[in-house]
């Protein structure tokens, strides 16, 4: 059963277990693009027991986070293993205690690192027995001790912008203006973030190719709602018809704006198309639960090598559009267009291009 704890409480308990002596002890697999080197081989399922999941936000969003707890869950029913959250809220001063307590207390640790990459290659080093998978981008420490999960958001987010683009030329559809204008809110404007809003303009203008495609920045406000329905707001004032969310729980106020204008938005990460229903047209998946039960089998059954970096796409699960809704906006034909772009993307007859930094 995953038990949510404050790092407070998480370090207190591994402190005690020190003091008395008790040393801790979707289908297709995920493609591999950089094999290890040199790291030490993972004796499989026996000696793992316990599973930390570090996140530098926290849970609740309806989106990145609690994707991936949903995968820790599933690891947790189906392998046994004791989990435990901890959520650094964006603060800090809380992530080097966090990777300590994580390093102390569990064996295989997911975490994304953002903010404190050079202090997990450092800590990962550190302890080369534990198992140490950073999630959303690649990184490496010098004794190459890191997994890495790199989802290709680019293929999701494109089909986003196409989702995007038929809305806005849709003008049979209530509230949609004549004019060529879709917006995107975005969390910050990180690689992983950029590599959203590339692909979702690169969508959008296969399809109208003088597209206008209005972006606000929250400059890493990744937790507060409220000014990401602001940011909608002012998009909406723009003239877009529809905006896309890539703000983790702030986008939630972004869904909230396209309700209050009788307008439309596109979620994130996780299937919200019914969280304003007839106001979110498509969601632009992030399987991130998936991919951490498709490398914690490969931890089970002893096929796993640390150092590695895996590559999660559409073909493989990885990312995905949900379109599928109580109340659809899209037309059929609309739908089906965009189905078939990402069947040519999963049969590779289409090429998306990757974002470079």
């Amino acid at each position: 059963m995953m038990k949510k704890l404050h790092l407070t409480a998480l370090i207190l308990t591994i402190s005690a277990l020190l003091a008395t002596g008790c040393q801790p002890r979707p289908a297709a697999p995920a493609a591999i693009t950089a094999p290890s080197t040199g790291a030490q081989a993972n004796p499989g399922l026996a000696n793992v027991k316990r599973v930390v999941y570090l996140i530098n936000g926290a849970l609740g969003d309806n989106a990145f986070y609690d994707s991936g707890k949903a995968g820790i869950d599933a690891i947790a029913k189906q392998y046994g293993v004791e989990t435990r959250v901890i959520e650094a809220n964006f603060d800090a001063a809380k992530y080097q205690p966090g990777l300590e307590a994580a390093a102390q207390f569990a064996d295989v640790i997911f975490v994304t690192s953002y903010g404190f990459e050079d202090q997990l290659k450092e800590i990962a080093d550190k302890y080369p027995n534990k198992i140490w998978v950073n999630f959303d981008f690649a990184i490496q420490s010098p004794a190459n001790t890191i997994t890495s999960i790199d989802y290709v958001e680019e293929e999701s987010a494109y089909l986003s912008g196409v989702a995007a683009a038929l809305l806005s030329t849709d003008t049979s559809i209530a509230g949609v203006n004549a004019d060529k204008v879709i917006g995107v809110v975005a969390g910050d404007t990180d690689p992983v973030t950029s590599a959203f809003v590339f692909a979702y303009t690169n969508g959008a203008r296969s399809i109208v190719p003088d597209m206008q495609v209005e972006q606000k920045s929250l400059g890493g406000a990744w937790d507060d709602s409220a000014k990401g329905k602001q940011a909608a707001l002012q998009l909406f004032d723009a003239r877009a018809d529809v905006v896309f969310q890539v703000a983790a729980a702030a986008g939630l106020g972004v869904l909230q704006a396209a309700k209050e204008r009788n307008l439309y938005a596109i979620g994130v990460d996780t299937n919200q198309n019914d969280l304003e229903p007839g106001h979110v047209i498509a969601s632009d998946v992030k399987n991130v639960g998936q991919s951490f039960e498709v490398v914690f089998k490969t931890i089970a059954d002893g096929t796993y090598k640390p150092g590695q970096v895996l590559e999660f796409g559409l073909k493989n699960g990885g990312v995905d559009i949900a379109l599928e809704a109580k109340q659809p906006v899209l037309s059929k034909a609309a739908q089906d267009q965009i189905l078939a772009l990402r069947q040519q993307i999963i049969d590779g007859t289409l090429k998306i291009e990757r974002y470079k930094p």
